[in-house]
């Protein structure tokens, strides 16, 4: 019989997801009503590090919910139900809120927010390749 409780370490990176998705530690950087979208499970087997979320997709709150997630699907054949299943594929963005418009395009991501997130993230994907 397969166990359904929880091991620590997946409990440390639910509260470590709920604690970036509160916003509170980027609240000062970035404009407010900012949405922070990732995907993890310690249990997840592929890493995707992307830039940032577009618009479409911090309204959605879904990683890659977009044409250009569409065309990464297609690229590394994976059907959308794989894709988005946090212990298959963790969505890991250097920022994981969009951060707004500039001159000719998106802004770039804020590099705070992978220097803030990235390091507890990635000590809980242990098993991601």
């Amino acid at each position: 019989m397969k166990s359904t409780a929880k091991t620590r370490q997946q409990r440390d990176m639910d509260a470590l997801l709920a604690e970036i998705r509160c916003g509170h530690t980027c609240a000062m950087q970035q404009p407010p009503g900012r949405r922070p979208v990732l995907q993890a499970s310690t249990r997840s087997r592929l890493l995707i590090v992307s830039q940032a979320p577009g618009r479409k997709v911090e309204e959605s709150g879904i990683p890659f919910d977009d044409v250009s997630g569409e065309r990464l699907r297609d690229w590394l054949r994976i059907d959308r139900a794989t894709f988005y299943d946090a212990e298959r594929v963790a969505i890991v963005p250097m920022d994981f809120c969009f951060p707004g418009k500039g001159k000719s395009g998106d802004l770039p991501p804020r590099p705070a927010c992978a220097a803030i997130w990235h390091p507890r993230l990635f000590a809980l994907l242990g098993q991601c390749n």
